[in-house]
């Protein structure tokens, strides 16, 4: 990449945008990245729980799937901890307490098969290479997750597990999203059995001392080509080039940058905030689109204590705050910790919560789940909804109406703008992989435009 479109800017330096920036240095581009936030790393962020301990307050797990995370890991010399659990798992059902050797919550089995055979069925349907050209797509697309749920399963355990289950693997409430985002999401993630297993499936490991290890290599790699407290608040470009200006703050005048390409790493909802000039002919997000609705609670001890009395860590309850939690202790079993996950409309109460509140809450659950424990050192709260440069985490939520009117533009270019982020794969949407892929994709159409201006040029002289 040489010449007049040797110029581009990224904006965000979460995982995608560190990837797109990386892939057009390489290839002789002259790079900036823009950050919003005082750190890199979006929506991967490691908490501090214990001396030396660090956790993955947002995205967290891979398996073997994930063929370009995994490369990425290899090539920074960074491990793998399994997630492996030995134990019991404990369940507090319709506020029961029950523990088993089993991960499979104490409901009715003909009420789970029933609700996954439906769950198959659509998830089969969907096309996960262009989703909004489904068969009866518009009215999978019109149709929330919530009502297609009462209309095609009765049985009263299906109803109870299933908001669990959505949070989970998609920090979802079943109100808020389309039947076709929610079987698109499951099929581009690897399908339903793969994406909600530990050993073999896609939480089959995590990233030893945390996740973002990977984006703070990936800066380190880029120097300072990467500037942040950058929120950037419009993006002009016309035949000449694009001039991306950042917002004014307390701390930093407003600044400017000039350059040929740009390539938009963000959420959604944060895509849609910046003014383009030329307008968007299709937005970014819509009314119906939401964030996703999740919250972590890392709870810190001297050792992971619970195993000692056989249990794994592993926890489901049907009412909040933490719908579920894990063992993310570190391998050498140096502290304890346990994750718990708040999410889908409990997430939401939950983020409504003063800090003081949120902590007493999630000590009071962690109590009835594992009475014997003793009160945890630390408990650290990653509230994503209230992140004012993510709105949201996992990955944001297309409500009723959003594929068909924002997929078909979903990668797109606007003129000189591109577009990446986990948010644009129709790959592993909203995981890491996905994310990844995005940044590959979107670096290779700016190399490609700016190698196809090159030869143009060659051609006239």
């Amino acid at each position: 990449m040489t010449g007049a479109d040797a110029r581009v800017v990224v904006v965000g330096a979460g995982l995608a945008g560190l990837i797109a920036a990386r892939d057009v240095a390489a290839a002789g581009a002259e790079v900036t990245v823009l950050e919003a936030r005082d750190r890199v790393g979006g929506r991967m962020r490691g908490v501090p729980v214990s001396s030396g301990v660090v956790a993955d307050g947002g995205a967290a797990y891979l398996g073997r799937q994930h063929t370009e995370l995994l490369d990425l890991v290899s090539d920074h010399g960074l491990n793998l901890a399994s997630t492996g659990m030995a134990g019991e798992s404990t369940f507090l059902i319709d506020g029961e307490r029950t523990t088993t050797a089993s991960r499979v919550p104490p409901l009715d089995a003909v009420a789970l098969g029933d609700l996954f055979d439906c769950l198959d069925d659509v998830v089969e349907t969907v096309r996960p290479d262009a989703p909004w050209l489904t068969p009866d797509a518009d009215r999978l697309d019109h149709l929330s997750a919530q009502r297609w749920l009462v209309d095609e399963v009765a049985r009263a355990d299906a109803h109870t597990f299933f908001p669990l289950f959505l949070g989970e693997m998609m920090a979802a409430d079943p109100a808020a999203i389309s039947v076709l985002h929610m079987a698109f999401y499951l099929r581009s993630g690897g399908g339903i059995r793969y994406l909600n297993a530990f050993e073999g499936g896609a939480q089959q490991w995590r990233i030893d001392g945390g996740a973002h290890l990977l984006t703070g290599a990936l800066a380190a790699q880029l120097g300072d080509r990467v500037h942040v407290n950058q929120p950037v608040a419009a993006i002009d470009q016309d035949d000449d080039g694009v001039v991306v200006r950042c917002v004014a703050d307390t701390d930093h005048a407003q600044s400017e940058f000039r350059t040929d390409r740009v390539i938009v790493a963000l959420p959604p909802l944060l895509a849609q905030r910046i003014d383009f000039r030329p307008g968007l002919c299709t937005p970014r997000a819509t009314t119906a689109t939401g964030r996703g609705c999740a919250i972590k609670v890392h709870l810190g001890y001297p050792a992971p204590i619970w195993r000692e009395g056989g249990q794994s860590g592993w926890s489901v309850s049907s009412t909040g705050p933490l719908l579920s939690t894990v063992d993310d202790s570190p391998p050498d079993g140096s502290a304890g910790v346990l994750t718990g996950f708040v999410t889908g409309a409990a997430a939401s109460a939950f983020s409504a919560l003063s800090p003081a509140d949120q902590k007493d809450a999630a000590l009071a659950h962690i109590g009835r789940l594992f009475p014997a424990l003793p009160p945890p050192d630390t408990c650290c709260v990653t509230d994503w909804l209230a992140e004012r440069y993510s709105r949201g985490c996992y990955a944001a939520l297309f409500g009723p109406g959003d594929w068909l009117r924002l997929g078909p533009s979903l990668t797109e270019p606007h003129g000189r703008i591109h577009w990446a982020g986990t948010e644009t794969s129709l790959e592993y949407f909203g995981l890491m992989e996905g994310a990844i892929r995005s940044g590959r994709r979107a670096a290779a159409e700016v190399i490609g435009a700016a190698d196809a201006r090159n030869n143009s040029r060659k051609v006239l002289v």
